[in-house]
């Protein structure tokens, strides 16, 4: 499961992205395109996961997911639905404290001291990738501010969404749509919680269905439900 999961969870992940790219190249729109980011980075994680579960360690990999996969995918897959709903000047300023703030990431990721002896110190026993390998201070305070950013915005975003659309009895796939979305967006958090209880593959599996709900929440939200055909009644 600890290599099954993530690779399939990176294999959707990729798919998505395409769904999405392809949507904005058609469609354009700013939030399409921050979307589509956000899925590949969550695609980039879910497959160092694999790499971790299949070979083990490796310094550039373990970078590569605690930059990708536990700081930036929530706040950059959030920072689309910002510029889907607020004011274009809030989404803008937004956006540039976003970029400095990842570009001050990938500089601490890639500048940190690691220690794969930590690793099984999460308490999963080394089964499941754990930022504890990092041991130089001021890294792993990133990463709720980029999380807490994230989650508010996507799932507060697609709740918010949901709820209008139900409210005015309009666009009802859409509303259906954003509920998966927020679903979805709540999955890997809550796979982190049961995994740091000690819940072998809580991580892995909340990431896995997190992105299949979020996949079909976008679906569902873009492919409209089919109307009824209006048949005329027959004359008298």
């Amino acid at each position: 499961m600890n290599t099954v999961l993530p690779l399939l969870s990176s294999l959707i992940s990729f798919v998505f992205a395409f769904f999405v790219f392809n949507r904005y190249r058609t469609r354009k729109g700013t939030h399409l395109l921050l979307w589509g980011i956000g899925t590949l980075f969550y695609g980039i994680g879910g497959f160092c996961e694999f790499y971790y579960g299949a070979f083990g360690w490796d310094p550039l990999i373990f970078r590569l997911w605690y930059l990708f996969g536990a700081i930036l995918v929530a706040a950059w897959l959030g920072q689309g639905t910002v510029y889907l709903l607020a004011k274009p000047g809030w989404a803008k300023a937004l956006m540039i404290i976003l970029l400095l703030g990842s570009l001050f990431a990938v500089y601490k990721v890639f500048t940190a001291e690691l220690d794969p002896t930590l690793m099984a110190a999460s308490g999963h026993t080394g089964s499941e990738l754990s930022g504890r390998a990092i041991v130089t201070d001021g890294v792993r305070v990133l990463t709720p501010f980029f999380n807490l950013y994230g989650t508010l915005t996507l799932v507060g975003g697609a709740a918010y969404s949901a709820y209008i659309f139900w409210r005015k009895r309009i666009l009802l796939h859409r509303a259906v749509g954003n509920i998966l979305i927020a679903v979805g967006a709540m999955l890997p958090a809550f796979g982190g919680f049961f995994s740091r209880l000690q819940i072998p593959g809580a991580l892995y599996l909340g990431e896995f269905l997190g992105i299949i709900l979020l996949f079909l929440g976008f679906l569902r939200a873009t492919i409209g439900m089919s109307e009824p055909v209006s048949v005329p009644a027959p004359a008298n």
